[in-house]
């Protein structure tokens, strides 16, 4: 797959099918536009492209909070690669792109950059300053600039609008298997080993505390889950400096660097603010199962398989350890 971030870079492309949006995620509903513009390319011998937008448009215009990402921007970049795309174009979305006319979008955006075969779009796309361009305009400078402009259907466009908004609540309730379902895959992040003040080790649960290689990632709902855990400091780079086919997907966590020597490792994850030790910052604790090496520093690669319990008070150390115990035992049951 051929990645452009920079549009005066790009290549001509043959008989482009082109279709665009942020694809958060990639998740099923993503899939199915995939498909299409996939089918549509082998159709008339053409490739794939997708445009999509980096930083996530609505942390520019429409929404002061922002959004936390589903993915990151290179762990987006091997999810599409993994579909098999031909070409994929990252847009600096910035103020000035945000305040193109719909014109100016059509005729010096998408004509001019990527001089489409065929247009990909929702039917209610809507594009420009204040959003004032929207399919019927694409159908008007179709048929004077000479591309072809084609409607996704509108159960398929209801299916991306609802994955996007339900993966994370799902996430955010901690709901990790309605978040996997509708994503196609297991939630996953990354996180450096830190120091924090070895608790776990002094009950017999020793700790691997992480904080997030990227701050922009989603972070789900307090409570303890199950997970699978690879080290990639062993290969020396991560997801999110990967820029090309680093990445493949595997049985364990459905998406795992591409190395023969990788170790994918059962453990407990816990994300909480520790009320046992009337803790005041949220954390992200993985107990890592049958693994006691020197890990500070390296970077582990996390997949979310299932929830198992929500955060709760402990009238001590004794009762957590109890209570880990059990945990233990449950989620090396289910991870078996």
């Amino acid at each position: 797959m051929n990645v452009y971030k920079d549009l005066t870079t790009l290549s001509k492309f043959n008989k482009a099918v082109v279709t665009i949006g942020t694809f958060d995620g990639v998740h099923l509903g993503h899939q199915e536009i995939i498909k299409q513009i996939k089918q549509e390319a082998e159709i008339i011998g053409g490739e794939t492209v997708i445009v999509t937008f980096h930083p996530h448009p609505r942390n520019i215009v429409g929404d002061t909070s922002g959004v936390k990402l589903l993915t990151t921007l290179n762990e987006k970049i091997v999810l599409l690669e993994q579909q098999g795309i031909d070409n994929l174009v990252i847009v600096n979305f910035n103020d000035a792109f945000a305040k193109l006319t719909a014109e100016e979008y059509v005729k010096d955006f998408l004509y001019t950059k990527l001089n489409p075969h065929t247009l990909i779009i929702g039917y209610d796309h809507k594009f420009g300053k204040d959003r004032t361009g929207d399919y019927h305009m694409l159908e008007i400078f179709g048929k004077a600039l000479n591309f072809c402009v084609k409607e996704i259907h509108q159960h398929i466009i209801n299916t991306v609008t609802v994955s996007s908004t339900e993966i994370r609540k799902a996430l955010l309730h901690s709901n990790i298997t309605v978040a996997n379902k509708l994503l196609g895959y297991n939630y996953f992040f990354e996180g450096t080993v830190i120091k924090g003040d070895q608790l776990g080790r002094t009950i017999g649960y020793p700790t691997a505390n992480l904080q997030l290689t990227n701050e922009e990632k989603l972070v789900p709902g307090d409570g303890v889950y199950a997970v699978k855990v690879s080290r990639l400091q062993a290969t020396k780079q991560t997801i999110n400096e990967v820029q090309s086919t680093e990445y493949q997907v595997q049985n364990e966590s459905k998406f795992l660097p591409r190395t023969s020597n990788l170790t994918v490792l059962n453990g407990m994850m816990y994300i909480g603010s520790r009320p046992v030790v009337n803790g005041k910052r949220r954390v992200i604790e993985i107990n890592i199962f049958n693994f006691d090496e020197d890990i500070y520093g390296e970077v582990l690669h996390v997949s979310i398989l299932q929830y198992t319990r929500g955060d709760m008070p402990f009238t001590g150390l004794e009762t957590l350890k109890q209570q880990l115990s059990k945990d233990k035992e449950i989620i090396t049951n289910l991870l078996q």
